[in-house]
């Protein structure tokens, strides 16, 4: 079971836990000052850092330093988890409140300032989020509403993720591509850890698998090969993130999602 859980949660997983999403928490920590302040300097905020760690990159002792303080810093504030459709739909029945707005990261990636990926949850926060760029298209969506939206985005290959704001307060859903800030700093160069992965792994049923590749060309870790001996896509275990996105494009449902607790020493 992952740190987050045994901290957060009591064992159980900690995003399913109604108090992480709670006003009593929102409350605490100068979270709602915190809110304000990431929206106000987010592009300021995360130029400096992706800058900083980029300059880094190739100096092993200091970077490797700067990336552990970096990543217990994330931990502290703001970092995400991945989360498969059937977790993701739970956590959308505990919110009553829930709004769509354009991915601030693929703004500042791509210039896309309508690239409508990304959810907000957990208390109402209208009046803090009407200081933020483009409050003007922000839509608020019912619960049955925001899980059609989701289940789109899973089939078009998007990775979901749930996003602390001073830990361990939820208050974002995230539906990521190759455009986010968080796989360009994590996966894409490694620089450092903001997104941890899933409470799962995926795995092949060969029996099932008719080896068409779909699932491959649809990993955005690099977590699935494919046997030219065998006809069949393989999942290598210690590269999944959990997020079920082979599985939502496998035509055959050869693909299933096992607990990584499951798994001896795979990494988080």
């Amino acid at each position: 079971m992952c740190e987050f859980c045994i901290q957060h949660g009591e064992g159980k997983k900690w995003y399913l836990e109604m108090r992480n999403y709670s006003r009593e928490l929102w409350a605490q920590e100068g979270r709602p000052e915190f809110m304000d302040d990431y929206g106000a300097r987010f592009e300021e905020r995360y130029t400096k850092r992706v800058a900083l760690l980029d300059m880094l990159v190739n100096k092993p002792v200091v970077g490797g330093f700067i990336r552990r303080m970096a990543i217990r810093s994330q931990k502290a504030e703001h970092w995400g988890q991945m989360v498969p459709i059937e977790d993701l739909e739970q956590i959308v029945d505990l919110q009553t409140w829930i709004v769509r707005f354009p991915c601030v990261c693929r703004n500042l990636t791509t210039g896309n300032r309508d690239a409508r990926y990304c959810f907000g949850i957990g208390v109402d926060m209208t009046d803090t989020m009407a200081k933020y760029p483009d409050a003007g298209s922000f839509e608020v969506l019912e619960r049955e509403e925001a899980k059609k939206v989701l289940r789109s985005f899973d089939k078009q290959g998007l990775v979901h993720s749930v996003w602390t704001f001073k830990t361990p307060y939820i208050g974002a859903i995230c539906n990521c591509d190759q455009d986010c800030l968080a796989y360009r700093l994590q996966v894409k160069t490694n620089l450092t850890q903001v997104m941890f992965r899933a409470e799962y792994v995926g795995l092949v049923d060969w029996d099932l698998c008719n080896g068409c590749r779909k699932c491959l060309m649809y990993c955005q870790f690099g977590a699935i090969s494919y046997s030219n001996t065998m006809k069949r896509v393989t999942i290598e275990t210690a590269r999944c993130y959990g997020c079920g996105v082979c599985r939502a494009v496998c035509d055959k449902e050869a693909i299933s999602l096992k607990p990584r607790a499951d798994f001896a020493r795979l990494p988080w």
